[in-house]
């Protein structure tokens, strides 16, 4: 039988790829792409844009197509024989992208194409991969350029050992409660967790450190003793303050020595370290103009924070007679105080949200706005819950998805976006190929013949991921490197995710995507006005964590010393912007994926940071918002065209000024969020 991971007629196989199929299929194609690379490089080869590009990257987008579905599956289907085969091949797919990028050869022939040769889109792909030969150690020599290619080889494989352990860490803690331990929790929860002690043989009911059972159970149960359970099981995963078997999975050393490569990475390229190399294909000019931007916003924010917390002890003694809260009471408190205070409560909203008018809503919004249709489709999938949609405009395929929304064991946590395939105007067919996009949550199943039932946070989740999908499959260009996400600068890739998040605060919107799981009424617009009146709840401190996370991933990377324990900078940077530090034994960065395993490093102020431009580009959506209250599909177009359709193809200032007509600032944000002075 064939091997499906060689198969690039259509999209991946994902119903027939085994891990025997991976050994060879990445043999195979690393044997493709190195005779590519081998040929470009030859000296008569001409040093044409058209020419390298017919010849290596038809080729390493094969190779790339094929490690994008396997690296897919172990995010999603993860079995031990899958693990195994993927970290076999790891280091060899590493080796060839690390040695690609310093080829000095492929460096010189890219540096002797003439410019003035290239369309505006190849132009900037051309410039963009110029700079990359360089952060990529193509100027390198001698014994500098092998270290350099180690220090790849073992970051990647530190960085997926880091993945395993938060997901292993995850997965191996269970809780089997009593149900009397389990009052104030909600019934559906209850139900999956008496569900999945049944399936194992076993009383009680079975909690888990996933979110759609973690989070409820911190912000319902009444009992303080099974919320300190499941706190000190959740911020311990993964570190040396876990508990017995669990150490096992500790991510400390593994910390160490990613920080102590990067920065070994940072110095042979002639930086200081490696907060300077993350700035260099960014917005922000400098690790120092980041550090003041964040301060900056911790500065106006701390008042709100300040006050947050104030009202939250002083509901604490007053109405449940605790003068000393701890920090696994907070989230059940900032849950009663909502209540109390807005008169309502997330179980409350959470009956309104069932998946498929979520589903049916949002499709209508990006109908609406963005001039399109989204129709069911089929393809090959992973697991029967995953769906396929395609993308229409004019009765032209824009764009294809996968949609695979609920938690499952083997399926790491958190909520993303990932490309399956890129729009290219192909230069070995002529074929435009179409984009694909892989859209991934984690959200609760639905109970007893019941559809899913999603929280706002959940929503606003699933618009954010959507806007990251729609970046990627809206665009209009033609050229690879600069199409959809690519060749965006990461601080700004953020953007038309956190862009659409601003649509589940529209009543308008939300009214028409809501439906009683039990009587199918929509949701009321008293429980709307009272959602929004929350809205702004506790944001002063939510803004003040997301600084606290950013600012210790910027220090780490600039002032830390690696061969130090980078604990005591947690705890440095708590104390300058935290208003609720944890406890000592709290270890967050011990599964902070984001920077350690998943391409965020000394570059997680890109949330804040690209949430300023999304502010100020909703903020011309509410200015020209009909009488209706709906969005102007005038404004969509605008917006589609000056920043979806464009990708990469420009800097994304150019874009946002297209759009927009000047700078961002930072009132919209500030506004948005109940801060504004």
């Amino acid at each position: 039988m064939s091997n499906p991971l060689l198969d690039f007629s259509d999209l991946p196989r994902f119903d027939r790829i085994t891990p025997d199929d991976v050994g060879p299929a990445v043999d195979m194609l690393l044997e493709k792409a190195n005779a590519a690379l081998e040929t470009v490089t030859a000296p008569d080869f001409p040093a044409r844009w058209d020419a390298i590009a017919k010849v290596l990257d038809v080729a390493t987008e094969h190779l790339g197509t094929a490690w994008g579905a396997i690296s897919h599956l172990n995010s999603v289907a993860d079995t031990p024989e899958l693990r195994a085969a993927y970290n076999a091949a790891l280091p060899r797919v590493t080796e060839f992208w690390t040695r690609l990028g310093a080829d000095e050869r492929l460096y010189a022939k890219y540096k002797a194409i003439d410019p003035a040769t290239l369309t505006p889109e190849q132009r900037q792909a051309h410039k963009n991969a110029v700079r990359n030969f360089v952060l990529s150690g193509a100027e390198l020599t001698g014994a500098a350029k092998e270290r350099f290619a180690q220090i790849q080889e073992r970051q990647a494989e530190l960085s997926q050992k880091f993945s395993e352990n938060a997901l292993d860490a995850t997965d191996a803690f269970a809780y089997y409660a009593t149900a009397q331990e389990l009052d104030g929790v909600p019934a559906d929860v209850q139900q999956t967790a008496l569900a999945a002690a049944q399936a194992e043989g076993k009383s009680g009911y079975k909690l888990t450190l996933k979110m759609p059972c973690y989070l409820p159970v911190m912000q319902f149960a009444t009992r303080s003793a099974l919320r300190e359970t499941m706190y000190r099981a959740y911020v311990t995963r993964a570190s040396d303050q876990a508990e017995g078997e669990a150490r096992r999975f500790d991510n400390s050393a593994l910390i160490r020595e990613i920080l102590m490569l990067r920065r070994e990475e940072a110095r042979l390229l002639g930086y200081d370290n490696f907060g300077q190399v993350s700035v260099v294909p960014k917005m922000a000019k400098s690790p120092d103009e980041v550090v003041s931007f964040l301060r900056d916003l911790a500065r106006r924010a701390r008042p709100y924070a300040e006050k947050d917390v104030a009202d939250l002890r002083e509901f604490a003694a007053s109405q449940l007679g605790l003068h000393d809260p701890q920090a696994w009471d907070w989230p059940y408190l900032a849950e009663k105080l909502k209540e109390a205070r807005y008169a309502f409560s997330e179980q409350e909203v959470k009956q309104y949200f069932t998946t498929p008018k979520v589903l049916a809503g949002l499709f209508r919004i990006i109908e609406t706005l963005f001039e399109v249709s989204i129709r069911r489709d089929s393809a090959p999938v992973w697991h029967p819950a995953v769906e396929f949609y395609r993308i229409e405009r004019n009765g032209q395929l824009v764009g294809q998805f996968y949609l695979d929304l609920p938690a499952r064991t083997g399926k790491r946590g958190g909520a993303w976006m990932d490309d399956v395939r890129t729009r290219w105007l192909r230069p070995d067919t002529g074929v435009l190929q179409t984009p694909v996009a892989h859209l991934v949550c984690n959200f609760a199943e639905g109970v007893e013949g019941k559809p899913p039932l999603l929280t706002h946070d959940d929503v606003i989740t699933l618009f954010h991921e959507f806007g990251h999908g729609l970046h990627h499959m809206l665009t209009q260009v033609n050229e690879r490197d600069v199409s959809g996400i690519s060749g965006v600068e990461w601080d700004a890739v953020e953007l038309p995710s956190q862009f659409m998040e601003n649509f589940c605060w529209e009543w308008d919107v939300l009214r028409n995507m809501t439906a009683h799981v039990n009587t199918g009424a929509p949701l009321p617009r008293e429980l709307f006005d009272k959602m929004t009146a929350a809205k702004n709840f506790q944001s002063g401190m939510a803004t003040l964590r997301q600084i606290e996370f950013s600012l210790f991933d910027m220090l780490l990377h600039t002032d830390h010393d690696p061969a130090q324990d980078f604990m005591p900078l947690l705890a440095e940077v708590r104390s300058e912007v935290s208003v609720l530090p944890p406890p000592s034994f709290s270890r967050t960065a011990h599964t902070f994926s984001h920077i350690f395993a998943g391409g965020y490093a000394a570059g997680y102020y890109s949330y804040k940071w690209a949430e300023v431009l999304s502010a100020d580009a909703y903020a011309a959506f509410e200015e020209t918002a009909g009488s209706d209250g709906l969005p102007s599909t005038e404004t969509g177009r605008r917006y589609r065209q000056a920043i979806l359709e464009a990708g990469g193809s420009r800097p994304a200032m150019e874009s946002f000024k297209a759009f927009r007509g000047r700078e961002p600032t930072l009132d919209a944000l500030l506004r948005h969020q109940g801060m504004a002075s």
